[in-house]
């Protein structure tokens, strides 16, 4: 961005960094810059920083405004220029007007959830085949052949894991280890083993 340094002694020397638009000094607190001098007017000048530069207009101050000791109405600054608002000096640093556009590095993103038209989720990366696990960490869907499995040594647990994060992944819809009895067939469960205790005891 944009910067002036303020050059003259007991106002403590300091930079100002112009943001996009206009920017107004003077000696009032509300300025978007307040320099306290007694040469300097309420509301003295504005610098409006544009792409093609910095643009300085007076603002009917009573002690003028002026660059590189030339009284002036409206001008484009240039770096190394000194600026004066009544007796203070400034010097333009630079003019520029560049923006930082963060840089993302690249990574793979979780590609969007495919509907069939009869309403079923379809993986994205496998389109014929139906969605059936999801990861606990990015929450990416998928189908059986999207995860990652991985078996430690000496162990016969499986471990299922994201492609994208390598979170740990589980089934949708719950596990699939084997169906829950029903209340009757728990009842008539139970009814038999009571039975067959009681024979057993005589």
């Amino acid at each position: 961005m944009a910067l002036l340094s303020v050059k003259t002694d007991g106002l403590n020397a300091r930079l100002i960094e112009l943001k996009l638009g206009a920017n107004r000094l003077g000696r009032h607190p509300d300025n978007d810059f307040q320099i306290e001098h007694p040469t300097i007017s309420s509301v003295h000048c504005e610098m409006v920083l544009q792409d093609s530069g910095v643009i300085l207009r007076d603002l009917e101050s009573t002690n003028g405004t002026f660059v590189n000791d030339e009284p002036v109405r409206e001008v484009k600054l240039s770096p190394g220029q000194t600026v004066r608002l009544g007796d203070v000096e400034l010097l333009v640093e630079t003019t520029d007007a560049k923006i930082a556009i963060p840089q993302f590095a690249n990574a793979e993103l979780p590609a969007p959830p495919v509907v069939s038209k009869d309403g079923a989720l379809i993986c994205s990366r496998h389109p014929h085949a139906p969605v059936s696990h999801q990861c606990t960490a990015c929450k990416e869907i998928m189908c059986e052949a999207c995860v990652h499995r991985l078996r430690r040594k000496g162990s016969k647990k499986v471990l299922m894991l994201c492609p994208l994060c390598s979170g740990s992944v589980e089934s949708i819809g719950g596990s699939a280890k084997g169906k829950k009895k029903s209340f009757f067939s728990r009842i008539v469960g139970e009814t038999v083993k009571m039975k067959l205790s009681g024979l057993i005891r005589r």
